[in-house]
């Protein structure tokens, strides 16, 4: 009766009224709060239409965006061109340039507090904004122009925009650090963009760390096994290269004119030359070298957390480019293509973009397409009128760690030569959000900055009384990046080049990091060039830290530009990289670590195996290509070993009719994978630091495919196990862990076995995507996407078998262009042209990049206008 009466009271007007009011408040309410978050999402996003005066301009600039949110800016000056781009990166990517301008000066405490101190340390002991700093005075007054006016341009929107209005991330960053307050751009913050993008491609070094450290526990024959020559039968960039250089060219590093050695420019060293080194030659004991293995592993903690907010390592990471001539072609010109892969994030590290003079002169003469980095000027990888070019990492061995010998009477002093040197000591402070500052002395010897210094477990080394090394010491670094570079010129000039001469001549400035530059021109001519700074050492081959405490190991000089390699219409009628050996003629070394060259074999044999002329299709084809040579040299071996149960015989079925291709609905792709996973952790992690499991990239692919030709290698062997495994016994269990995961984590029927379920891509925020907090980490990233491939496919999507199958690096962009049309040429990145979180243009890219997919590049006038859909007018403030 009591609950009767009770609904019947729930049912009087008055209460219904009540809830009907309660109701309608809490939807006011709700639709105010989404009215306040979409007003602060909102406000943020880029005026594109309607005209905008800029205090500066010289006059009118049109800035015509397309439906994909790329910008064609049209100018009557360069002045107007560079400060255009300045405001339109700023519209759309500022809180990128300011995160990417403190991580380059070291600063990232003033936004994020005490958690970055040490990764400050550590930036300010490399030194890259002192470093930059050093070249503006060397700046000749066109670059200084050019650099300027881009500065003006970004000041011009900060002007009026700050906060929320800025960017979604400021409201965001309010909560944390209240008081930040973004400062005025300068030239510093553009040129400070190259040095962490050459750290970002480099960190060979970390190679150098990890040898020495694995010679711990491994004899050098051994270490060697896990760093295998550059296989036989896996292509070079240059096949056709014959004409040794002269030796005894070289620029100078400050050191006495000597001819250059010969170290092997395809990086099979002999046995002389690796134990050129102080581990390698000296062989040192474990007692006497445990602390110095420390050191040299402490220095991988703050490179660590730099890495987590810059993208994975640069070791094994790569890009693909090739240029095919017209005589292969359907169009009877040229097509270049261009894949560089970088880490994920969001948002791109690219912003695709049109900078055209409305009529073209020598101060004005730019008119060209592509993609820049938000913070600097220019199209970085494109085409103009007349040329097309893309770029891939060399990967060069530009990183040398020496050790020193400290005086035990005065930290400040190293030995040179049997002489105590003073250090050069600079003083670094670091301002901290919500703390004090923080004042860190950084010491330079000769060779560069002491690096051990910002190692938290560093420990004094006590040598054994047969090796004559220091009782006290430090790891000092010596790399290229660490000097000033002309890098900036680079950009411009080979925007504004007309032929492979100019192009050239623009490339010698191209020296930090080290790329492959491959050209194409509307006449017909296809081209290949190295630039860089690669340096001739007096001894050694850069593997391993060597002594700094005499002459003996020092460099000698630079490869001289005219000596580095180089290709004009070769007679195959196209150039191909893929971060793989240049040639094994040529002389000089450039480094003993290239990518193997596994995604090179497949681009190379689709090219050359093709019996009709190569269309536009069959490019986006072969970026698109998922075919594991790794599977090539497995499956085999997978197929004939004896199992006797039938889950083992089923996969074993599964995999006999496979097209090696890892599609991302492949059930057999999955299997093979989820296999490599546990092959390579059932035959390495008992030997191995946890640090150095084998992430499963093109080096693992040839360590293996050596190790599976010697089936009772002591590899295979389990040591945790008494008794002694060989190669089948391993390759079976590794197969049925593989079977036992995808059944636990897909089921049991393999119909289920899905590649691209297991391999996604979250594209994370840098720096809140990466926070904890859930609500926030949901506003800015953006995944998962399923995807094919992996690391040394083509179409390369790496993850990282030491840790899980999400993807790591990608195909930031992929880029084709057709000089036989240039409005035929295609791209797309991923996800999107926006750095504004709900932006539409935050994600759009990202699921068609998926599906190989492209949209046009926009070039004529004409065809910019028709896929217009707003006009940003931008206009010279009269003076008041």
């Amino acid at each position: 009766m009591l609950r009767q009466a009770q609904i019947k009271s729930f049912t009087k007007p008055w209460f219904l009224e009540i809830l009907k009011r309660t109701l309608i408040f809490l939807l006011v309410l709700g639709l105010f709060f989404m009215g306040l978050v979409t007003h602060i999402v909102r406000q943020s996003f880029p005026q594109e239409s309607g005209t905008i005066q800029l205090t500066g301009l010289k006059a009118e600039v049109s800035v015509e965006r397309d439906k994909w949110g790329v910008p064609h800016i049209y100018a009557a000056n360069s002045h107007d061109l560079f400060m255009a781009q300045g405001y339109i990166h700023a519209q759309d990517r500022f809180w990128q340039m300011d995160f990417w301008r403190h991580i380059g000066s070291g600063r990232l405490s003033e936004m994020f507090g005490s958690s970055q101190v040490e990764t400050d340390k550590y930036l300010r002991t490399m030194g890259w904004a002192r470093v930059a700093q050093q070249e503006i005075p060397q700046i000749n007054d066109q670059m200084r122009g050019y650099l300027e006016a881009y500065a003006d341009g970004v000041n011009a929107y900060l002007a009026k925009h700050q906060g929320s209005t800025l960017s979604l991330e400021y409201a965001v960053l309010k909560f944390l650090n209240p008081g930040y307050q973004p400062e005025p751009w300068q030239i510093l913050h553009s040129l400070t963009w190259g040095k962490v993008m050459a750290y970002d491609l480099g960190r060979n070094f970390q190679s150098e760390i990890e040898r020495a450290i694995l010679l711990k526990t491994l004899t050098p024959a051994e270490v060697e096994e896990l760093f295998p020559p550059y296989p036989q039968d896996l292509p070079v960039i240059l096949p056709e290269f014959g004409k040794k250089a002269d030796k005894g060219t070289r620029r100078e590093v400050g050191a006495e004119e000597t001819s250059a050695p010969n170290f092997g420019g395809q990086g099979d060293m002999g046995k002389e030359d690796r134990e050129n080194s102080l581990f390698a030659s000296l062989r040192l004991s474990v007692p006497a070298s445990s602390s110095l293995f420390s050191a040299l592993e402490s220095i991988n903690q703050p490179m660590m957390a730099l890495e987590k907010l810059i993208g994975s390592t640069g070791i094994g990471v790569g890009s693909n480019n090739w240029v095919i001539s017209g005589k292969r072609t359907a169009t009877g010109k040229p097509i270049l293509a261009n894949d560089p892969h970088l880490g994920v994030q969001i948002p791109s590290i690219w912003y695709e973009v049109g900078l055209h003079c409305t009529s073209e002169s020598a101060e004005c003469p730019y008119n060209v397409a592509g993609f820049s980095f938000a913070g600097t000027i220019g199209v970085i990888i494109g085409h103009s009128d007349r040329i097309a070019w893309g770029v891939t990492n060399v990967q060069s061995d530009v990183m040398d760690l020496y050790i020193e010998k400290i005086n035990p009477k005065n930290p400040n002093q190293y030995e040179v030569n049997g002489k105590w040197v003073d250090m050069e000591l600079v003083k670094e402070t670091i301002q901290v959000a919500g703390s004090q500052p923080i004042v860190q002395t950084v010491r330079y010897t000769r060779h560069g900055p002491i690096l051990s210094d910002v190692s938290p477990n560093l420990q004094q080394f006590q040598p054994s009384q047969a090796l004559e090394l220091p009782q006290n010491y430090a790891v000092a670094l010596c790399w290229t990046a660490l000097a000033p570079s002309k890098l900036g010129y680079a950009i411009p000039e080979i925007n504004r080049a007309q032929n492979w001469q100019e192009f050239r001549a623009a490339a010698k400035n191209y020296d930090v990091p080290a790329q492959n530059l491959v050209y194409a021109d509307i006449d017909g001519n296809i081209g290949y060039q190295m630039p860089g700074k690669f340096p001739i050492r007096a001894k050694g081959d850069g593997r391993y830290p060597v002594p700094g405490w005499t002459d003996e190991y020092e460099w000698q000089g630079y490869i001289d530009f005219e000596e580095l390699p180089k290709s004009f219409n070769p007679t195959e009628g196209f150039i191909a990289s893929a971060n793989n050996l240049v040639s094994r003629e040529y002389p000089y070394l450039i480094t003993g670590d290239w990518v193997y060259g596994y995604r090179a074999k497949q681009i190379v044999e689709m090219i050359s195996q093709q019996t009709k002329a190569i269309s536009l299709k069959d490019v986006q084809q072969i970026q698109g290509s998922d075919r594991n040579l790794n599977a090539q040299t497995l499956v085999p071996l997978l197929q004939a070993i004896a199992v006797d149960t039938p889950r083992l015989q089923a996969a074993q079925k599964l995999l006999e009719n496979w097209d090696l291709e890892l599609g991302t609905t492949s059930q057999a792709a999955a299997l093979f994978e989820v296999f490599w996973k546990h092959l390579l952790a059932n035959t390495f992690h008992d030997q191995l630091p946890k640090r150095y499991f084998p992430d499963g990239g093109d080096r693992w692919y040839a360590v293996v495919a050596n190790l599976v030709k010697q089936p009772n290698s002591s590899w295979w062997d389990n040591r945790n196990t008494p008794k002694v495994e060989n190669r089948d016994q391993i390759l079976q269990e590794s197969l049925t862990k593989a079977v036992d995961e995808l059944e636990r984590i897909q089921g049991k029927d393999s119909k289920n076995w899905n590649w691209g379920k297991l391999h996604t891509v979250t594209f994370r925020h840098a720096t809140l995507g990466k926070s904890g907090v859930a609500p926030i980490e949901a506003m800015f990233n953006r995944g998962g996407f399923a995807t094919a491939g992996n690391g040394e496919t083509v179409n390369a999507n790496r993850w990282r078998a030491d840790k899980s199958f999400e993807v790591t690096d990608i195909p930031s962009l992929r880029m084709i262009v057709d000089l036989g049309n240039l409005d035929n040429s295609l791209a797309i990145h991923t996800p999107g042209q926006s750095g504004h979180a709900f932006h539409r243009h935050y994600k759009d890219m990202a699921d068609p990049w998926c599906r190989i997919e492209y949209h046009p590049i926009l070039w004529q006038k004409t065809n910019v206008a028709a896929n217009t859909t707003a006009i940003l007018k931008l206009m010279p403030k009269s003076a008041e």
